[in-house]
């Protein structure tokens, strides 16, 4: 094997590093050369050190990315994985919060990140049915997500071999799948349901949010995914998975990846030998708290987006105006002027309260911004878009029923936003109301028809509810309108996504799908 020059390697490693998260040091070096030669053929390459000048060089798609991760990394898995761990969800976590949860609003959300090939959401599927003898009457919401698109692909197919099931006891693979062709086994139906799969970037997608289901998470699995990380990311997928959790949220990691602790956000207790990390209320400030992801390119509108384009609170075009605004004496010499007397003195303190509550928002401190909140609903100048934040800050606190409340009241204050629709039809969604959810997305739709984000969520509701050629219908349409766009620019209501991002997952979905 011709050896790749230092340089060259060391410029490789930064860029694994920004892109996937990935952690390569210096004397890891023989081990990256010889899994980026085996991507590199994969990728049309003869000659590995035109693949690495290729990989610096170019704009790489979301596939493209997950490719060179997939053979960074180890894609193997299999039911239970590190059983200790399965036992204390099954035996105390798990009961613990079906027992806190029933008879009030009976529902659990669950989010497996770096999700694999399936068998670790599918094993927590399997525990829910076994303890929830009543399941039909509860909102299960298990998240599956992994930047790989083949992996993701297999996993929604629900199909095993053998070696996925070593370790488990005689008749397992009789409960819960049933025989496939070749000698395989196709979990069974009731389980498969429970489970929704998604493509996610750690390193680069925006979480949480309710647009991509991330938040208000009960648990958040990210087991032997992490110790692939750089320790810098590490921290900031922890700081997004700490905003991602309820208050009293567990996050589970590998075994090998506990020992040292998550930092000061997380309360660590060991069950047995098993470290869990416990997000305690406002979690312990002892530093500055990451802001919600934002992807380095700036906002342009998409040339079909309705002029002038809505700006959503906390969307990279709203956050953005806020801060240019703050940044120019003149505006603000002129924002002074116009505001009303009881606004006045606050603004020339500093902040509004509309302003104060999206800082806090986005620092994920949601119950100090929804008390400010309650001032700035009480001002004309930012009432709407207080009460859409508000709709926001209430899902990351899992109020549903709440957050749907408010975005009513958004509604009924700007009856043309189409992303304030779309923002109620994910919240509904994440209820289990799917109808409800779908007559929303249609009437985001009426209001803006080349509105992609609401084509997208119409297929993954269909294809949810089973209903295989809508869901294609739906991507189809997503896939054409997103065909115009600018790849680089941001897709309006997204949480930052670009629109070239969008065409990958929308893409890979509907090749999910066609494979059902």
């Amino acid at each position: 094997m011709t050896r790749v020059p230092a340089v060259l390697m060391s410029r490789l490693r930064e860029f694994i590093t920004d892109r996937m998260a990935l952690w390569f040091p210096e004397e890891r070096a023989d081990e990256l050369e010889r899994k980026i030669c085996s991507a590199a053929q994969e990728l049309g390459f003869e000659d590995v050190q035109t693949c690495i000048e290729w990989l610096l060089s170019s704009p790489l798609t979301g596939n493209q990315i997950a490719t060179v991760a997939g053979y960074l990394t180890i894609g193997e898995t299999y039911f239970f994985r590190e059983e200790k761990t399965f036992e204390i969800l099954e035996e105390q976590v798990l009961p613990e919060l079906i027992r806190s949860r029933r008879r009030q609003n009976q529902q659990l959300r669950i989010w497996s990140a770096g999700c694999c090939t399936g068998e670790e959401p599918y094993s927590v599927a399997i525990l829910i049915n076994r303890l929830i003898p009543d399941i039909d009457n509860w909102n299960i919401t298990i998240l599956a997500t992994d930047i790989n698109a083949e992996f993701l692909q297999k996993a929604s197919q629900g199909v095993y071999k053998n070696w996925s099931f070593r370790g488990r006891p005689p008749g397992f693979k009789d409960t819960y799948f049933r025989a496939a062709e070749h000698g395989r086994f196709q979990i069974l139906p009731r389980i498969k349901r429970l489970v929704t799969f998604g493509f996610l970037n750690l390193a680069d997608d925006s979480y949480p949010s309710p647009l991509n289901n991330t938040n208000a998470m009960d648990i958040v699995l990210c087991r032997n995914v992490l110790m692939y990380f750089a320790p810098e990311k590490v921290e900031e997928v922890v700081e997004r998975f700490f905003l991602s959790l309820m208050d009293g949220g567990l996050l589970v990691v590998g075994l090998c990846e506990a020992g040292g602790g998550l930092g000061p956000r997380f309360g660590r207790a060991v069950f047995r030998g098993v470290p869990l990390f416990r997000k305690d209320g406002e979690g312990i400030r002892t530093r500055a708290t990451l802001p919600p992801f934002r992807p380095a390119i700036e906002h342009r509108p998409f040339k079909h987006a309705r002029e002038p384009e809505a700006s959503f609170p906390g969307s990279p075009a709203s956050v953005s105006k806020a801060k240019a605004e703050a940044a120019s004496p003149e505006k603000s010499r002129k924002a002074r002027a116009r505001a009303k007397p009881e606004e006045k003195e606050t603004t020339e303190a500093g902040r509004t309260p509309f302003e104060e509550a999206l800082s806090l928002y986005e620092q994920g401190r949601y119950l100090p911004a929804k008390d400010v909140l309650s001032k700035a609903i009480s001002d004309g100048n930012s009432r709407v878009k207080a009460m859409a934040l508000l709709a926001r800050v209430e899902a990351n606190l899992g109020n549903l029923s709440q957050a749907v409340t408010w975005c009513d009241k958004t509604i009924a204050g700007d009856k043309l936003d189409s992303g304030i629709r779309y923002l109620r039809a994910a919240i509904l969604q994440e209820k289990g109301e799917f109808d409800e959810a779908i007559r929303a997305l249609r009437s985001a739709l009426y209001l803006d028809s080349d509105f992609v984000l609401a084509h997208f969520a119409l297929g993954n509701i269909s294809r949810r509810l089973g209903k295989h050629r809508e869901a294609r219908k739906h991507f189809q349409n997503a896939l054409s309108l997103l065909q115009d766009y600018p790849q680089e620019d941001i897709v309006p209501h997204s949480d930052g996504m670009t629109a070239g991002r969008l065409l990958e997952i929308v893409a890979s979905t509907e090749e999910m799908e066609a494979a059902v």
